[in-house]
């Protein structure tokens, strides 16, 4: 759960493209909150493919989280986010959906899905809150075998 928000409150939030030079911060972003991180040259691999929508957050110039989004059609895919542990529950996550989905929306996105492990309910809590619904879940899904539960939103 999240600890006191008051503390280490920052200044400066801000949304960004993802650069090259990101990389070392986003994959220890990566690493401490997934089971499974992707490796750093599959992070850049999804850069080069979508780098458009490939956002992190800065605070005081420090990168403290990120998205990684596609489209696909007329929908839009969330691949992965994420926030540094010590910055979450700040806001940063919903900043950088919001962000996401409007660069989304801009290329004619008009419903987002995304996948999440059955077991991280604080995560369901939290994209419920964004407006995304549960649709199906999709057995045995990560390496491990863990179900992921699929939601999907509409952003007309």
């Amino acid at each position: 759960m999240c600890g006191d928000m008051s503390a280490g409150a920052f200044e400066i939030l801000m949304i960004r493209k993802f650069r090259p030079s990101d990389l070392q911060r986003v994959y220890e972003i990566e690493a401490q909150s997934f089971r499974d991180p992707y490796h750093p040259l599959f992070l850049i691999n999804l850069y080069e493919l979508y780098g458009e929508t490939f956002l992190v957050a800065e605070v005081d110039r420090r990168v403290v989280g990120y998205v990684i989004a596609r489209k696909v059609n007329s929908k839009g895919h969330i691949i992965a986010i994420a926030v540094d542990p010590g910055f979450r529950c700040r806001g940063i996550g919903r900043a950088l959906m919001l962000a996401v989905e409007e660069e989304l929306k801009k290329m004619g996105v008009i419903e987002l899905w995304l996948e999440v492990r059955a077991s991280n309910t604080r995560a369901m809590r939290f994209y419920r809150r964004l407006g995304y619904s549960e649709k199906e879940v999709l057995k045995g899904y990560y390496n491990d075998g863990e179900d992921a539960v699929v939601f999907k939103k509409h952003i007309l």
